[in-house]
């Protein structure tokens, strides 16, 4: 048997170390040392989940219609597109339409190079390879990710604008990468036949309401899950405003996020024997609560504490993602899982369409460690209401 597909596997390791190299992750710090509030901040987080809410079907039907090369290519024009109008911008509407394009670039982006990968493997009749393969590509862009971020960390006080210099001339290198990839020549229908990509936007929606209104365990995950990595994310983002008014130098900014992306390696490395060693229920108690428990520590107002908070919820957020998705499969019939899947991130948007924005305001008009404090009590009401129906008695 020859194969025909063999250099898009290489050429799509090389893709995701550079697509996702988080140079420009630091942005809040970016954006705010360029004059904006962190209420104008938070909307435009906002507006770039809403963008995303928005087009994630029609960009997996763009896949569809045309090529996976064709979604990464024009995927990394408008990230290099959105990286310029920030560089460029003085006003906050072009960050807005900055983070519009942005979101449209991570919509084309999402789930585009896993579908050409599986579908190479298939057509060269190596499709049982794919696990293995998609944990390598998960490996490298964790790496590019962590690498991004670090590396960003010495720019802060020091001509921040080239972390997205670095982003264009980094997007110019994928476009390299994808001009190298092989189009699969026909697709692998039958798998994709219950991708969320073959449904409209409503259809999607009415599957998610029925989902939400009539599997209350489901809903009741699906909704602590959004909210859990929603508190997360926000803290994630907002303690970077406070590093950027606490003055921290760039060496140490770079050495706290390397410390966190060790955390994360460690926790997600663990991940496996937690779910063997403890029951699912057990799990998401003890998730539950030490989150309560680091954002109720806010009230504290010390520096140390926030620096402890900031470097333990990270990573919760890792080790949350493989313990409901082992959740979720074993809720959901393998034939709905991705769609009932995008239900869940259709979900983590809308709490950060509202989330984000909100937290900037609570900034702005209190402080710190009243606004996350103020969420680590909201977030114990929650778990009194909540997980009582969402966790059973057996694990």
């Amino acid at each position: 048997m020859k194969i025909k597909y063999r250099r898009n596997i290489s050429c799509g390791y090389s893709y995701s170390l550079l697509a996702f190299f988080g140079i420009t992750s630091l942005w809040v710090i970016y954006l705010q040392q360029q004059g904006l509030s962190l209420v104008e901040i938070g909307w435009c987080e906002s507006i770039f989940h809403l963008t995303s809410f928005l087009f994630e079907v029609p960009s997996g039907l763009l896949a569809d219609r045309f090529s996976y090369r064709a979604n990464l290519f024009v995927s990394r024009l408008m990230a290099i597109l959105s990286a310029v109008l920030l560089l460029i911008s003085h006003d906050f509407w072009l960050d807005v339409i900055s983070f519009v394009i942005s979101a449209l670039s991570y919509n084309l982006q999402s789930g585009t190079l896993e579908a050409l990968l599986y579908d190479s493997l298939k057509l060269d009749q190596q499709s049982n390879r794919y696990p293995q393969v998609i944990s390598w590509t998960n490996v490298i862009i964790e790496f590019a990710d962590a690498s991004g971020v670090i590396l960003a960390g010495l720019f802060v006080h020091w001509h921040f604008g080239l972390v997205y210099v670095i982003e264009i001339l980094v997007s110019l290198l994928a476009l390299i990468s994808v001009s190298l990839l092989k189009e699969p020549s026909k697709r692998a229908t039958e798998e994709q036949s219950a991708q969320p990509a073959d449904q409209s936007l409503w259809q999607l929606l009415q599957l998610s309401w029925r989902t939400l209104r009539d599997v209350p365990l489901l809903r009741n995950l699906m909704i602590f899950q959004a909210l859990f990595d929603g508190f997360c994310t926000t803290y994630y983002f907002y303690f970077q405003s406070l590093m950027d008014n606490q003055h921290f130098a760039g060496w140490l900014i770079s050495t706290l996020l390397a410390i966190s992306a060790m955390i994360n390696i460690a926790v997600m490395k663990a991940a496996p024997w937690l779910q063997r060693k403890v029951s699912k229920r057990q799990l998401v108690l003890g998730l539950s609560l030490a989150l309560t428990g680091l954002l109720l520590l806010n009230w504290l107002g010390q520096l140390t504490i926030y620096l402890l908070v900031f470097l333990l919820t990270t990573g919760l957020t890792s080790l949350n993602e493989p313990i409901f998705s082992s959740y979720y499969n074993d809720l959901i019939d393998s034939t709905q899982r991705a769609t009932l899947l995008s239900v869940a991130n259709l979900l983590f948007s809308l709490i950060m369409i509202m989330l984000f924005p909100l937290t900037g305001w609570l900034l702005e008009k209190f402080s710190f460690a009243a606004t996350f404090g103020l969420y680590g009590g909201c977030l114990l009401l929650i778990l009194l209401t909540i997980l009582r129906s969402a966790v059973p008695a057996k694990g």
